[in-house]
C-alpha cells in the first residue's frame, strides 16, 4: 500500500476524498454511518495493532469535498467513493468495517465487488432501510426517558431525535450531539467520558438530507454475499439492533454475530476491549475460510 500513515487524499470524480491511514497488518477500510458523519468519531485505535486501519471521511462530510449537486448523495455514489479508495490502496482484497448506514454500504460493495472483499464486518447494520426501521427507532426513543427516569434532560434528549430540525451543518451538528445519548446503554452514567466523543461529533446537512431515489433493501440477496461476514451488534442499540442484526446473520451464509450486552449503538466506546477481541476473531475466521 502507497499511502503514508495520518491523513491521505485523493481526486474521485473531480471531489477531494480524504481517508486516515494508522496501524499495521491486513487492511481494514472503515466507512462511518449516517448518512452525513465524518469518520471522527469512528476512532478504533485498539485494532491499530491488528490491522491497518483506513478510516474514510464520506464524500460531503469532513475533509473530504462536497458534490457540486446536492442530489447526488446516496447509496450508489457511497459505493463508488469506496470502490475508488479500495482501488487506489492496491492492496488486494480488504476488510471493510461499515457502522450502521456505513455497514449498508459495505453490504452492497461486497455484493457489486466480491473479488475485492477479504472480511465483511457488519457494525450495528441493517440489511433494510425504510419505514418500519424508523417506527422501531421511534418507538424506543419515545421510550428512553422513562428508562431513566431520575434525569429530567431525557426529555429533551427523546425530543432531539423525535421533534428536531436543522437547517445547516452547524444546527446539524448540535442536533446530534443532543440526541446522541438515545444512541449509548447508558449515557447517564458515563457521562463525561461519552461528552468527550460527543463533542467531536459532526453532521452535514446535505448528504443527512438528501433523498435516495433507489430504496436500500438487501434482504433478498443476502445469500449472495460469499466473504467471511462478521455481525456486531449491541443489545441496547435503538436504531439498528438486535432484530435488524439477526436478520443480517440469518441471511448471510456462515456468517458470524457478536451481540454486546452493555452497549448501545457505539459498542468500540461503550466496550471497547470486548469491541477488539471480536473484530479481530475477524483474522480467524478468515483462516478457517
Amino acid at each position: 500500500m502507497a499511502f503514508a500513515p495520518g491523513r491521505n487524499e485523493m481526486t474521485i470524480e473531480g471531489v477531494r476524498q480524504v481517508f486516515y491511514v494508522s496501524g499495521h497488518g491486513p487492511v481494514c477500510v472503515a466507512h462511518s454511518g449516517g448518512p452525513g458523519i465524518d469518520s471522527n468519531y469512528l476512532q478504533l485505535t485498539g485494532l491499530e495493532d491488528h490491522f491497518t486501519l483506513v478510516r474514510v471521511d464520506p464524500v460531503g462530510t469532513g475533509e473530504s469535498g462536497r458534490l457540486a449537486d446536492p442530489a447526488g448523495y446516496g447509496m450508489d455514489t457511497y459505493v463508488r467513493f469506496l470502490t475508488a479508495v479500495v482501488d487506489e490502496l492496491g492492496a488486494g482484497p480488504v476488510h471493510v468495517l461499515g457502522h450502521s448506514y456505513g455497514g449498508c454500504v459495505a453490504q452492497r460493495f461486497a455484493l457489486d465487488h466480491p473479488d475485492r472483499v477479504a472480511g465483511l464486518i457488519l457494525y450495528d447494520s441493517t440489511p433494510v432501510l425504510g419505514p418500519e426501521l424508523f417506527s422501531v427507532a421511534v418507538e424506543a426513543a419515545g421510550a428512553f426517558p422513562s428508562r431513566f427516569p431520575d434525569q429530567p434532560e431525557a426529555r429533551a434528549v427523546a425530543d432531539a431525535f423525535l421533534n428536531g430540525s436543522s437547517t445547516d451543518d452547524d444546527t446539524a451538528t448540535a442536533r446530534l450531539q443532543r440526541m446522541t445519548p438515545l444512541y449509548l446503554a447508558d449515557y447517564f452514567s458515563r457521562r463525561e467520558e461519552y461528552d468527550a466523543m460527543i463533542e467531536h461529533m459532526r453532521y452535514y446537512q446535505e448528504p443527512a438530507t438528501a433523498p435516495d431515489p433507489t430504496p436500500f433493501d438487501m434482504g433478498s440477496r443476502l445469500g449472495e454475499i460469499t466473504a467471511p461476514t462478521l455481525i456486531l451488534v449491541g443489545e441496547h442499540d435503538f436504531i439498528c439492533g438486535p432484530q435488524w442484526a439477526r436478520m443480517l446473520h440469518d441471511g448471510i451464509p456462515g456468517s458470524d454475530l457478536v451481540v454486546f450486552k452493555d452497549s448501545g449503538h457505539l459498542a468500540h466506546v461503550e466496550e471497547p476491549e470486548a469491541f477488539v477481541q471480536a473484530v479481530t476473531s475477524m483474522l480467524q475466521l478468515n483462516s478457517a475460510a
